[in-house]
């Protein structure tokens, strides 16, 4: 059975086509029809092979336009689709009960620049370095289907197929069961609030996007439309019950707008509990949000929308200015004294409080039941890096020393630590934007909007990369041949300590946000000249940014547990050197 959601349409057809697009036959469709109460569906009693290729006919058109619901798509967005057949592949993760987030550690990476073939099967051969290393959720960047050969992601069309120059959806099978195989859990990054800008055939069909109604990225989505919204949740739930994923991030839940009496995210949540109760395994789903609003992951019975977690840039931001001293832009406000000590007690930064960047009052408090390890926390991530005009990661901005304290202050946050692929070896590649747009008009919107962007906040055009030259992808991908040279071998080895610390502590995974308390010890002025305490419990990790040494009280019965330098005892108290990083806990017999 073949069924498409096309209310525009008059008349629907089926064509299926030979590997070189040559017509073999014609069908026509019975429509339309209300299913499940929606109308303007259209179906014929037609069953595909695996892999035959096929697509719709709009009205009385020639053109074949891809199935919206599409799973593979071996010549591209603009090509015909080709039937999947999922049940072929043989799972061999029977016996996965998966990973709850809390205690865990995120790896967010791209599968097109993680290994110099930039495919699912070539970041199967990596696999193995995230699970020694402690990692226990591998995060993708998204994998669905957009135009052009190398992409962020977040230009896809099609979010039902996964990107064919990745290895498509056979390759995805094997990448979450190999991961599983591994112990690590996998989450898929989405993008339900804009579509790409080619290949993006779907208003031909129907209502999908709120004409007149946009965000940064394009055209809003039309939540308003049952069809749409069952579109989106039917996806959500593909990934995690037919590819056996075990979580979804949602990519910039901001830009949904919903006026319906149920969120869609919190309808998202609801079958997401349910599917996870009949899968027997815990599904997490991470927001990406700019809004500071708690009611993401408050639990329903609290009027919360029931998600897992959610990101926190305010972290980010009061860590980057720490270590950087960068105040420009929406760094500004970070370069409170009280920043650290906020986000790490409190969670967001602005909570109610005036933001300058934005020119308003933003954000609401978390509620301290809320517990803390539903904030994804980060040192470095794709939009951080990826968005500044030169893609350039920390180890091209602070010294190899305060590279080993964002480690420090990433794994021993309060909040459930993610790191950027790279970040663990201090990787020296940049991470730059790149697209692959054939359409030369597209292309060039896309080069002159970037260099128009980044020249408003004062960068010269010669260094902003262009994102459709070929080199400015290339210098995106990770070097794993400098990950065995001394000094990333050395940062590789603490983040590898780090993690294992903070699975042998329980202080350090301790849920309770009240439990966190954090003084600024010396503060030179300069927002990267400070020094802090922050008491995880009964642990206690010194941060040294000043530029001399600083003196710190320590508790009785304490030891060192781990520190970036040698710390010097003082009369009962620790003198731990400039740009340095220790980490104290109760001493065990």
């Amino acid at each position: 059975m073949i069924e498409v959601w096309a209310p525009h349409a008059r008349r629907m057809r089926v064509r299926t086509v030979t590997d070189d697009g040559a017509q073999i036959a014609e069908h026509e469709l019975s429509g339309p029809h209300a299913r499940d109460g929606v109308a303007g569906w259209w179906s014929a009693d037609l069953d595909l092979d695996d892999s035959e290729r096929y697509g719709f006919l709009i009205d009385d058109g020639d053109q074949v336009r891809p199935d919206p619901r599409s799973r593979r798509q071996p010549d591209g967005v603009h090509g015909p689709s080709a039937a999947f057949d999922g049940d072929r592949f043989v799972w061999t993760d029977g016996a996965w009960t998966g990973r709850q987030l809390a205690g865990g550690v995120l790896y967010e990476l791209h599968i097109g620049t993680f290994t110099p073939d930039g495919t699912l099967d070539a970041a199967i051969a990596r696999l193995d370095h995230l699970a020694e290393l402690g990692i226990t959720h591998v995060e993708l960047l998204p994998v669905n289907a957009f135009n052009g050969a190398w992409n962020w992601g977040y230009d896809g069309v099609l979010w039902y197929s996964v990107q064919e120059s990745y290895g498509g959806p056979r390759a995805y099978q094997r990448f979450v069961d190999a991961a599983h195989a591994r112990g690590l859990a996998v989450i898929q990054d989405v993008v339900y609030n804009h579509l790409g800008p080619s290949g993006n055939y779907l208003p031909e069909f129907g209502p999908y996007l709120r004409a007149g109604e946009g965000n940064p990225w394009g055209d809003s989505v039309d939540l308003g439309e049952a069809a749409v919204r069952e579109y989106i949740l039917e996806n959500a739930e593909m990934w995690m019950r037919d590819f056996h994923v075990d979580g979804l991030r949602l990519d910039a839940v901001h830009a949904l707008h919903d006026e319906s009496p149920v969120h869609i995210l919190q309808e998202l949540a609801l079958r997401t509990d349910a599917l996870s109760a009949r899968l027997d395994r815990p599904l997490t789903l991470i927001a990406e949000s700019d809004l500071n609003d708690p009611t993401l992951i408050l639990p329903r019975e609290a009027g919360g929308f029931g998600l897992t977690a959610q990101w926190s840039d305010d972290w980010h931001h009061a860590v980057h200015v720490a270590l950087t001293g960068e105040t420009t832009g929406y760094y500004a406000d970070f370069a409170a004294a009280d920043a650290v000590p906020k986000v790490s007690r409190h969670g967001f930064f602005h909570d109610g409080t005036y933001s300058s960047f934005r020119g308003r009052v933003h954000g609401s408090p978390i509620p301290d039941a809320v517990p803390n390890w539903r904030l994804v926390t980060f040192a470095q991530d794709h939009d951080q890096v990826g968005n500044r005009a030169a893609g350039d990661r920390l180890s091209a901005t602070v010294s190899p020393a305060r590279l080993a304290v964002a480690a420090v202050l990433t794994l021993t946050a309060p909040g459930t630590p993610m790191l950027f692929m790279g970040e663990e070896w201090g990787a020296s590649a940049p991470w730059q934007f790149f697209t692959s747009h054939p359409e030369p008009e597209l292309a060039r919107a896309v080069r002159e909007g970037r260099v128009a962007e980044f020249a408003r906040m004062g960068w010269d055009p010669a260094d902003v990369p262009d994102p459709q030259d070929p080199a400015t992808f290339r210098r995106s991908h990770l070097d794993w041949s400098e990950k065995d040279a001394p000094a990333h071998a050395a940062l590789m080895n603490l983040y590898r300590d780090l993690i294992t610390l903070r699975r042998t502590r329980p202080e350090l995974t301790d849920p309770d946000m009240t439990r966190t308390r954090v003084a600024v010890i010396a503060n030179e002025g300069d927002p990267s000249a400070r020094a802090y305490r922050i008491d995880r419990g009964p642990c206690a990790v010194l941060i040294n940014l000043t530029a001399g040494a600083v003196v710190f009280d320590i508790d009785p019965g304490h030891a060192v547990l781990l520190s970036t330098a040698s710390a010097e005892p003082a009369g009962g108290r620790l003198r731990v050197p400039s740009e340095a990083a220790v980490v104290l806990g109760p001493a065990r017999a």
